[in-house]
């Protein structure tokens, strides 16, 4: 089954094309993202009319694009699949809107896909992925979230943040100092540069019980040091740094929880802040110290992209799901509230 996935939720747009007939990686045909970073960075942050817009004139010609590298017509496609939430309802809508009409043109199934169980399935594209249950760590720029993976579609949320997400304290942190926009990566480099132990600072809620995470305390740690320092440019880089081991420190103390509670040695990483090369090193160490593994997407495809939604679309389009005609999304969407992905059998 060849199936175009569509990702149009925030600030990227995403096409792919997935094909189930190939195995791990190389059913990946051909992926697409175009960004929309530099349109949004003069307003520092996320202007949700303009993302519409850009949407609605990237969208089309990416199709076009992706099709031609994956050297497909139209009419080779089996299926669409797009995401329908969560996000910004009018990027969604366009995003929705095309894959509707698309899959209505060439007479064949489409399928709403849940953004956040696209990131969590990611890492199960890539070659040798792991088989549920699992734990999965979804870091993305709004979500941190541990989720005890049973089955695919069969989620329990062990954990959440109760404030900022890691990816959100890491593009504040990174304003608060003066980066520019979006300072997530950017002060991740900067960290870099770091000097490791200089700045020290709180990890957040690892000295109580419970899978929760809190940044917004940490966040505040480091203005007041930033505002108290010299502000020199090591000086910032010796911060980013601490700053940066910090939220590591957290998020592998309440991976390895959450491994421990669930009863499970292997943890998949998935989100934006899964490219992070300090957590993804830390993941890595923790999971083969206790004889498990850690699984990340390839760094391309942490960040919002079409493959991970093609992907989900197709698992889900296999097993018979698909929806009607109507072009709905759902800007809140809880995904427990996700069908278990069951295995058609064959007739």
């Amino acid at each position: 089954m060849k199936v175009l996935g569509i990702e149009t939720s925030c600030d990227e747009t995403g096409v792919a094309v997935y094909d189930t007939g190939l195995s791990g990686a190389a059913g990946l045909r051909a992926h697409a993202v175009y960004s929309q970073i530099a349109l949004h960075a003069e307003y520092g942050g996320v202007v949700p009319e303009l993302a519409s817009r850009d949407h609605v004139r990237k969208l089309l010609p990416l199709i076009r694009q992706t099709l031609a590298e994956a050297g497909l017509a139209t009419g080779d496609l089996d299926g669409v699949a797009y995401t329908a939430g969560p996000g910004l309802v009018g990027a969604l809508l366009v995003g929705a809107g095309v894959a509707r009409s698309l899959a209505w043109a060439l007479d064949v199934p489409a399928v709403a896909v849940h953004h956040m169980e696209g990131h969590l399935l990611a890492p199960l594209m890539e070659d040798d992925p792991p088989d549920a249950p699992f734990v999965a760590l979804l870091v993305s720029g709004g979500h941190t979230q541990l989720v005890a993976v049973d089955a695919i579609g069969r989620y329990r949320l062990l954990g959440e943040t109760l404030d900022d997400a890691a990816g959100e304290a890491f593009d504040k942190t990174a304003k608060m100092m003066g980066l520019p926009y979006p300072g997530g990566p950017q002060l991740a480099a900067l960290a870099e540069k770091g000097t490791p132990g200089r700045f020290r600072f709180a990890r957040p809620m690892t000295d109580r019980p419970g899978l929760d995470f809190s940044f917004s305390g940490l966040k505040t740690q480091v203005l007041l040091a930033w505002r108290d320092s010299d502000q020199a440019e090591q000086t910032r880089a010796d911060i980013a740094r601490g700053f940066e081991d910090a939220v590591v420190d957290t998020l592998a103390i309440k991976c390895e929880r959450a491994l421990d509670e669930a009863g499970s040695d292997v943890i998949v990483i998935a989100g934006g802040v899964g490219a992070n090369k300090r957590l993804r090193a830390r993941l890595q160490e923790m999971a083969a110290k206790r004889g498990g593994r850690a699984c990340f997407p390839r760094p391309s495809l942490c960040t919002d992209n079409g493959a991970m939604i093609a992907f989900a679309g197709a698992l889900r389009l296999e097993a018979g799901q698909q929806e009607t005609a109507e072009v709905k999304v759902t800007p809140r969407w809880d995904m427990a509230t996700l069908p278990q992905v069951v295995a058609v059998a064959a007739p």
